[in-house]
């Protein structure tokens, strides 16, 4: 491991306040350590500083050898200013309140006074530095300007131009850290503004960042205008599990309903981001959600009572010759009580988690690189994936790897992707190809003759320039980053197996992420019995005569949609349990509504191989049900047992029948679970 460099620490004093702070640190950062704030407005900690709106200019000086403090002629701005020995800094005198309340006043003349209807109001920083900082009352009496208000930037995001500052956030953001720089400033001096390249929508798949990290009320979120003022809003810690990252985030809700999501700090996973996909697709929450169970009559369903969909099921999959298929955004103790009572109540072992084409004879073990780890990696591989739609936090990480650690990115996939922005050498290849381009590279690390690559080449229209490229970047401190739906590949066995020989050889780590929900969890306790192409042929052929799709749709996860349409009409007996209506409810024998995960508390495991607990904070609708109880009942009924009351008596059972999740806590991460079980 190679040596950690010594910080080297310089002695500042901050009013009159002597400290030791790391040299180069910013002011703005150093005078947080006495608990001190100054105000800002352009900065950010995660972007490059720019001192672009003055807000944090402060009184600088040095100490001489004769004790006395030499003062710079004119303030400093503090978020762009490093510390250095014998610095003094001065945050709170009379020439630092004067430039704070002038800024303030410039920042006001054409800002409108609209906060009584502005969707920032009651959390803007301008409202707070304002009353901190700011005049009482304003000297100007003449009009303020006025420009277009509301105008659409994309689907998700809203611009209002009069309330612009000009701090360029939003615009440093997609330049450094989605990089997709699709928004740009335009003109020059008052009229200046954000916008994107010839007017085109802006289609970030990170955009809903910049709506929290705007300082005013410019940008503004197309789906919460107007529907609450922030002291409405009840405020909860949440994951999201719309992806395999679950990024910690608010949950913003009022009256039992979803109104909002915005990124939590957690460094080791999102930092404080979030992707669209997530901020803005959890309205499902709210619509079309099932309320009761239901049970088919003849051509229709009735509402009907747990009691009889429970007698029905019982009935249905009584002869062992049931199976299920599972979703993934059910928690831990879910999917943990749905493996006992199909394996111990319904006598079988046919339950599978997996959506692709090919399944591997042997669960892929969890990746050793954690997503915090892939920003020390020297260099970084990307096969067969699309980061910014699969795994999002991933993206931003590799991403981060490049712009901020100089790491050397190669992006090897079929197509192109927003990857292609920043990596160094993007390499593409013919799709379905994916063994073909492996036995390319371990052919390059053999150091084969030219000959030898013809064969691949032709079949991947890839160059033996560009095999000898990739293997000449593998080696220590590299990592190989690819994702699930490699395993849709035709050829997909022969590609995973060669990437991780590839790994072992050079001394490359394998990462092989999940990229939905809680399938992570799902393998970990073991839900990967059976396999969903094998079930679904059954379902066929009538040797399963009962199927349970357990929070999932195979019309939209499974890759063969014939094949799922026709094992839908086959089955004798199908139960449909979700949280929404969707297109395999018409073929249900029986419909149980279930809680979504804002509704329940339980425990998911990320891509990573991280547990995290997740507490419920609305009420289940109707007569929605945790699937943890759903199954708890159901097999209460078959032993006579006592059922489970609460999701901690499920993971301490879990602990003592898992190894992976022995001494698994409230606050505890799953590490054993990525300790040993890497490649």
């Amino acid at each position: 491991m190679a040596a950690v460099a010594e910080t080297q620490l310089v002695t500042i004093t901050i009013n009159d306040v002597e400290l030791q702070v790391p040299k180069g640190e910013l002011i703005v950062e150093s005078v947080k350590r006495l608990g001190l704030e100054i105000p800002i407005f352009c900065y950010h900690p995660r972007m490059k500083p720019v001192g672009m709106c003055r807000m944090c200019l402060v009184e600088v000086g040095f100490k001489q050898a004769d004790g006395s403090v030499r003062k710079m002629p004119k303030p400093q701005a503090g978020c762009t200013l490093p510390a250095d020995n014998n610095m003094v800094v001065y945050t709170d005198t009379e020439m630092v309140h004067r430039d704070r309340r002038g800024v303030l006043e410039f920042l006001l003349v054409n800002h409108p006074l609209d906060c009584p209807i502005c969707d920032r109001g009651g959390e803007c920083p301008l409202q707070n530095n304002t009353i901190f900082y700011g005049p009482s009352t304003s000297r100007f009496t003449e009009l303020k300007r006025h420009l277009p208000k509301a105008y659409p930037l994309s689907e998700y995001v809203t611009l209002d131009l009069e309330r612009c500052i000009q701090c360029g956030r939003c615009v440093r953001f997609t330049e450094e850290i989605s990089g997709d720089a699709q928004l740009a400033f335009r003109f020059r001096g008052s009229n200046m503004q954000p916008s994107t390249f010839q007017m085109l929508d802006f289609d970030s798949k990170f955009s809903g960042n910049v709506i929290e990290i705007c300082p005013v009320g410019a940008l503004t979120s197309s789906q919460y205008r107007f529907r609450a003022r922030p002291w409405d809003l009840e405020t909860s810690p949440f994951n999201c599990f719309e992806c395999s990252n679950h990024c910690s985030v608010w949950f913003d809700h009022r009256a039992g309903k979803f109104v909002r999501l915005n990124g939590r700090i957690n460094e080791a996973i999102n930092e404080e981001w979030t992707c669209d996909r997530g901020k803005f697709g959890q309205g499902w929450v709210n619509e079309d959600r099932l309320l009761r169970p239901l049970v088919r009559r003849e051509d229709g369903f009735v509402e009907s009572t747990w009691i009889e969909a429970y007698d029905q099921i019982l009935e249905a999959f009584s002869g062992g010759t049931g199976a299920a298929l599972v979703g993934g955004k059910q928690s831990n103790e879910s999917l943990f009580l749905l493996g006992k009572l199909f394996k111990d109540g319904f006598k079988t072992n046919q339950l599978d988690s997996r959506w692709t084409r090919f399944l591997p004879d042997s669960p892929l073990n969890l990746p050793p690189d954690s997503i915090a780890d892939l920003e020390d990696k020297k260099s970084i591989v990307v096969f067969g994936t699309s980061l910014a739609d699969e795994l999002p936090m991933l993206f931003l990480r590799v991403r981060k790897a490049w712009f901020k650690n100089g790491a050397r990115i190669l992006n090897v996939t079929a197509a192109s992707n927003e990857a292609d922005g920043f990596a160094d050498h993007c390499i593409r290849y013919d799709e379905d190809h994916e063994a073909d381009v492996v036995a390319g590279i371990r052919l390059a690390l053999e150091g084969g003759a030219d000959e030898a690559f013809s064969l691949v080449s032709r079949r991947t229209h890839m160059s033996t320039a560009d095999f000898r490229l990739i293997a000449s970047s593998l080696g220590e401190g590299v990592a190989i980053v690819t994702s699930r739906s490699l395993l849709n590949a035709s050829d997909a066995e022969q590609a995973l197996d060669g990437l991780a020989a590839i790994a072992r050889k050079t001394g490359c780590t394998f990462n092989c992420y999940n990229i939905r929900g809680n399938d992570t969890g799902a393998e970990s306790l073991g839900l990967t019995t059976g396999n969903t192409k094998a079930i679904l042929e059954s379902c066929i052929a009538c040797e399963t005569t009962a199927l349970w799709l357990s929070d999932c749709n195979p019309l939209e996860l499974y890759p063969d949609q014939f094949l799922v349409q026709d094992a839908l009409e086959s089955v004798e007996f199908l139960v449909v349990q979700g949280s929404n209506h969707h297109s395999a409810m018409p073929y249900a024998s029986v419909v149980l509504p279930s809680a979504a995960p804002a509704e329940q508390n339980g425990t998911y495991i990320n891509a990573e191989g991280r547990l995290q607990h997740a507490k419920g904070m609305l009420l289940p609708p109707g007569e929605a049900k945790p699937g943890w109880r759903i199954y708890s009942e159901l097999l209460a009924r078959i032993s006579g047992g006592t059922p489970y009351f609460n999701p901690g008596e499920i993971l301490q059972a879990i602990s003592s029948e898992c190894p992976s999740f022995a001494g698994v806590g409230d606050d505890d991460l799953l590490q054993k679970a990525m300790a040993g079980r890497a490649h």
